[in-house]
């Protein structure tokens, strides 16, 4: 069994870099792989300039486009390659629905069309970031399987990412950011069975962001040369800040939210209140898993500051 390393404290420190660093002031492309945390709804098999949707769960703009929009110093053009309810592979894990893309599937759409660098995507690994929120899914669709071993089980779903990073370590990449799987353990979804699932999934979730962190770790060695940066930024201290400050902050509710807002009304201002409910801002979850795009807007904020450093 291995001893796990206090993830919320490790991920606070910068890993051993020995290349120059990519800062977000001169990032141009912006390429994020991912589950419904990131997805935009944009479907690049449509065409590269095929117009986003802005179909997000955040109810407005989340992490990525707040990247991409609010925190854009220099015109960083987002590809947002992400797919609700994804897994890393859905050979190993199976997401909800057939149709979902796995981070596979993403990967190997980038491959077949921006790898080729087309018009309006002329990138290069001096000037692109490739980023991976990813796990969510992996860690809470596996949760109830007793069939496997933690965390030898999430060891495998690194390898099997690694295998991606790979691909696009071959067509270019050397850039690289990674967010960590935030406290689901205390999402409405997961609080509702009972302390004991929480607990357990509190465990797995640290298990599998162990994992992640050894791995890039690995992947980083190998290409120590020629990496420019690969930052691994910890989501949980910004949630568990959140969460855990919700008087100070003016959140109503942290442990459910309003059904009135769970599926959108055409998307949120700051000053949207409907009938039986509070201000939007005044939740934190949109839906039983899902965090609003106030919460998407803080995380964003944090790491742009982080990329800028």
């Amino acid at each position: 069994m291995k001893t796990l390393i206090p993830v919320s404290f490790i991920l606070l420190v910068s890993l051993p870099w020995t290349s120059a660093r990519l800062r977000w002031k001169n990032t141009r492309f912006f390429f994020a792989f991912g589950d419904s945390y990131t997805t935009d709804g944009y479907n690049i098999s449509a065409g590269v300039n095929s117009p986003v949707p802005d179909f997000t769960s955040a109810n407005g703009l989340n992490w990525a486009q707040f990247l991409g929009n609010a925190y854009n110093i220099t015109n960083t053009q987002i590809f947002d390659l992400a797919s609700g309810g994804a897994t890393i592979d859905a050979a190993l894990v199976p997401p909800f629905q057939p149709t979902v893309l796995s981070i596979v599937d993403q990967v190997q759409q980038f491959k077949s069309v921006l790898s080729q660098k087309p018009v309006n995507a002329i990138w290069d690994g001096s000037n692109s970031f490739f980023a991976f929120w990813i796990g969510i899914n992996d860690v809470g669709n596996s949760a109830g399987w007793t069939n496997i071993t933690r965390p030898e089980f999430y060891t495998t779903l690194m390898d099997r990412l690694t295998t991606q990073l790979d691909e696009l370590y071959g067509l270019g990449a050397r850039s690289f950011l990674f967010l960590t799987v935030p406290p689901t353990d205390r999402s409405p979804l997961v609080l509702q069975q009972g302390q004991q699932a929480s607990t357990l999934m509190h465990t797995f979730i640290a298990q599998y962001n162990n994992e992640l962190l050894l791995t890039l770790n690995k992947f980083q060695r190998r290409h120590q040369s020629t990496i420019q940066d690969m930052v691994l930024f910890d989501t949980q201290p910004v949630f568990n800040m959140l969460l855990d400050n919700a008087d100070a902050l003016g959140y109503v509710n942290i442990t459910g939210w309003c059904t009135a807002y769970e599926n959108g009304i055409g998307g949120f201002g700051l000053n949207t209140q409907v009938d039986g409910c509070a201000p939007v801002t005044s939740y934190f979850w949109l839906n039983s898993l899902h965090p609003l795009f106030t919460v998407h807007d803080i995380l964003a904020r944090a790491i742009s500051t982080r990329l800028s450093a």
